[in-house]
């Protein structure tokens, strides 16, 4: 009789494994629907009252501007998929910038000599939030609101210092500025449209955000202790490892925004950066990301950027008050977040 029971109890739950899912509730699950339906109203809203929005050119000036926010938005989305924050990511990328151009211009070396070291400092610095995070249990918040304040403080300081206004010396007669510029500012045309290089650098960084979340041990790691760290603790994950590893992937984007600033103005103003960290965040959390974490994607962050690039050109496009932007960027986030949550209410009810 017991045998009986259990062979019909093993047979239903392995009918509950096999169960096929339709493609509408695989859809419902996705983190970036909400953000893929965002990005359609605002594309067909600035196609109607923006007449140039459409013109082959302003394509890649809408890219561009994605492009710039979507590198960072990507890796600040696996934090915050991780359940951290980082609130020194825009200044981040100011003192990459900052390292590279004095570095080169001071030790009269090969600007690739400071580009690298540049990469070494950043890496060290995500690294810095990472171990603090961790070592202290403060909350990210705290751990780099402080970051930030020691790197505004620092890059105006030492500028000032050395190079004695709050902007770096030229650098674009010096070797290797060619080369550089190649890499990290250079200009694509196709056709006739120009499309910058940074288009590259945010499509390769998605694609390897992507890979990494729904491919590897350390995206799982990623979910696990975004969703609760003490339980992945207790079956084995390496929190501690897996959050420095996700600072350093911020730092490392970080440097590439850095050197693309730098590269394309052969200058810096050491006062760049401030408020972008916010940008990123707004990016992720309107491509699905949720503040408590355990829940987005990397190609949702993606979305968000190219709405924040759509919105940003087509006010301009549109002739509007450039004024105006902060209030949509704002709507689009209020409206993004409640999307997003009926989305994922309605595909946690057909689960």
């Amino acid at each position: 009789m017991s045998g009986s029971t259990a062979a019909p109890e093993k047979s239903a739950q392995l009918d509950e494994r096999l169960v096929h899912t339709s493609p509408l509730r695989k859809l419902l699950g996705r983190p970036e629907l909400g953000s893929v339906v965002g990005a359609v109203a605002v594309f067909v809203f600035f196609a109607i009252v923006a007449d140039s929005f459409l013109q082959a050119s302003s394509f890649g000036t809408v890219l561009y501007a994605a492009s710039v926010l979507g590198i960072m938005a990507a890796p600040v989305a696996l934090l915050m998929i991780g359940g951290e924050f980082d609130l020194s990511a825009g200044v981040l990328v100011t003192s990459s910038a900052l390292i590279s151009s004095m570095f080169s211009y001071q030790m009269t070396a090969n600007v690739w000599v400071g580009v690298l070291v540049s990469l070494l400092v950043t890496l060290a610095i995500g690294a810095f939030n990472g171990f603090m995070l961790t070592r202290t249990k403060l909350p990210s918040f705290i751990i780099t609101l402080g970051t930030f304040l020691m790197l505004t403080g620092l890059n105006l300081g030492f500028t000032k210092l050395i190079s004695g206004t709050v902007s770096t010396k030229a650098i674009g007669d010096m070797e290797g500025f060619d080369s550089a510029h190649a890499l990290f500012a250079s200009t694509l045309t196709v056709g006739s449209v120009e499309f910058k290089v940074t288009i590259l650098w945010w499509i390769a960084l998605v694609a390897l955000a992507t890979w990494v979340l729904l491919r590897t041990r350390f995206g799982n790691w990623i979910f696990a202790v975004g969703g609760e760290a003490d339980a992945a603790r207790a079956v084995g994950v390496p929190v501690v490892r897996t959050k420095i590893g996700l600072y350093l992937g911020v730092a490392f984007a970080a440097w590439i925004s850095g050197q693309h600033l730098l590269f394309s103005y052969d200058v810096v103003q050491s006062g760049e950066g401030v408020g972008n960290e916010l940008t990123y965040i707004i990016a992720a959390v309107i491509g699905g990301c949720l503040i408590t974490g355990g829940y987005g994607s990397a190609i949702g962050s993606a979305v968000g950027a190219f709405i924040f690039g759509m919105t940003s050109k087509g006010i301009v496009y549109a002739e509007w008050n450039p004024d105006w932007f902060k209030f949509f960027l704002g709507a689009m986030l209020l409206l993004a977040t409640l999307l997003n949550a009926w989305v994922r209410k309605r595909a946690e009810a057909t689960s």
